[in-house]
């Protein structure tokens, strides 16, 4: 055994080394210790604000859990998903600008000008938090471009065709908002156990789908705590689907054909946000989100209060309005219009079409529903989300119009949507929950194609060229297990 003394050499050694590195991270600003997150997933930053947040993977999802203050929560997201974020704003950054032909720099202006001040103090204060969180991780983001990201669904679908419009641009390419995402909720004598059974799939671009693999827990200092799935970088589920503590569960579908928009309005990710933070009922929630609407990323609501087993359609145009409700019913939603006044004065769209999604889509809904009707349940849910019967050609067939949605294997497109022929669009996960979830706080969600197949963009972009301007951004998307999640668990549990 060697003696202490022919251990110097080497203690010396790796004592120099340290003092070494200790030297460099000084002169480096600490930078290094603000750029780990540990193991446990806890942040190993000593800022103050962090504490209590962490997050962890499971499933093919990243949990975050978030708490305390609004701008300590925002700091807590932007920090903890500062490489998701950088990520996801090149993403969005690249599709909004082709798209639009516009560039950052319109939708920055945007943000600044236009959004922000209509955007509520508290709010202010969580997106200022994301970007100084992300900032602190070395990511070069302002508040400009984290308002931006925030508003990526009703930026370019809903104010670029609006503002084209009202300057006459010439040449302006013709946007048309996409149908995002099929959904039903249902009650009394329609489920298993005549309670409600919620039930969300998010139709959107693979180029963001890659990204939407967030499971949101935040438990903020003022309003309910909520558990949602999201984005990186957004303050909303956006797709959405979440549950609050006092009982409020919410999704949505996008209403198809829509057009409008009220440049002194309030942006609907803060609306929604709001809504479900602070929503103590149907009610309270429609009230929320009609408060300065803005016409942004118009919806159908699909409501449930877990407190009276009620259920409700809102379907929330920028001129007209409608909202149904039920304690026995089932309401589906798949970007199709329900309401004459919305259909007339809010869109220009046709539900007679039944070879276009939205309406190939509602009837399906409807079959299965009639079809279940007494049984349905999450797991029912599940193999709803994850159907591929198509309506139209009256066969099982994966594309545009099957509720699990495939529009990178439909040689049709949707031409109501703008989408061409094998657009890389669809289906990019799911979640579903009923009322004795919702009362634990927690869902079930499978990440990428709720049927389990999967999507891989190399061999996507070799088949169809026409998409290569996405080769920087564009990723494989693969299925994972569907996976439970509850508010306040940790990696151990």
């Amino acid at each position: 055994m060697l003696s202490n003394r022919n251990h110097l050499p080497l203690v010396l050694a790796i004592t120099l080394s340290f003092c070494l590195i200790a030297a460099y991270m000084l002169l480096r600003g600490n930078q290094m210790i603000c750029t780990t997150v540990a193991a446990s997933g806890r942040p190993s930053g000593s800022d103050p604000r962090l504490v209590g947040s962490y997050r962890f993977e499971r499933g093919g999802w990243t949990y975050v859990h978030l708490s305390g203050a609004p701008d300590h929560i925002g700091y807590q997201h932007g920090y903890l998903l500062a490489p998701e974020i950088e990520d996801a704003l090149a993403a969005v950054k690249l599709e909004d600008t082709h798209d639009s032909q516009r560039d950052w720099n319109f939708f920055r202006k945007a943000a600044h000008d236009m959004l922000w001040p209509h955007i509520d103090p508290e709010y202010q204060a969580e997106l200022n938090g994301i970007a100084e969180g992300a900032q602190a991780r070395g990511v070069a983001v302002d508040i400009d471009d984290i308002v931006a990201l925030n508003a990526f669904m009703e930026l370019p679908d809903y104010y670029v065709p609006w503002f084209n419009e009202k300057e006459k641009v010439a040449n302006a390419p013709k946007i048309k908002p996409e149908g995002h995402c099929s959904a039903f909720v249902a009650t009394g004598s329609w489920t298993k156990d005549h309670r409600i059974v919620m039930a969300h799939n998010n139709w959107t671009s693979y180029i963001q789908g890659a990204r939407w693999r967030m499971i949101f827990d935040i438990a903020p200092q003022n309003g309910f705590r909520m558990i949602m799935d999201g984005f990186p970088g957004v303050i909303i589920s956006d797709d959405d689907f979440g549950v609050n503590s006092d009982g409020l569960m919410v999704t949505e579908t996008t209403i198809s054909g829509f057009k409008g928009w009220d440049p002194n309005g309030k942006p609907e990710f803060v609306r929604a946000r709001k809504a479900l933070q602070y929503g103590t009922s149907i009610d309270e929630y429609v009230k929320i989100m009609l408060d300065g609407n803005n016409g942004g990323y118009a919806n159908d609501w699909l409501l449930g209060d877990n407190k009276t087993g009620e259920i409700a359609q809102f379907e929330n145009g920028l001129q007209a309005n409608r909202v149904w409700k039920s304690k026995d019913g089932v309401f589906v939603g798949s970007n199709f219009v329900s309401d004459p006044e919305v259909q007339k004065l809010d869109t220009t769209w046709n539900n007679d079409d039944l070879a276009s999604s939205p309406n190939a889509r509602h009837i399906r809904l409807d079959e299965m529903m009639k079809e279940s009707k007494g049984k349905i349940d999450v797991e029912l849910a599940e193999k709803v989300l994850s159907d591929h019967y198509d309506t139209y050609l009256q066969k099982e067939i994966p594309d545009g119009r099957t509720l699990c949605g495939h529009l990178d294997l439909d040689p049709a497109g949707v031409k109501a949507w703008g989408d061409g022929p094998y657009d890389d669009h669809g289906a990019v996960e799911g979640k579903a929950v009923d009322s004795h979830m919702a009362g634990q706080m927690s869902f079930m969600a499978r990440a990428g194609h709720p049927c389990g197949s999967n999507f891989n963009a190399k061999e996507f972009l070799k088949a169809h060229p026409e998409y290569s301007w996405q080769t920087p951004v564009l990723r494989d998307i693969n299925a994972g297990p569907w996976t439970s999640f509850k508010a306040g668990e940790t990696a151990a549990q």
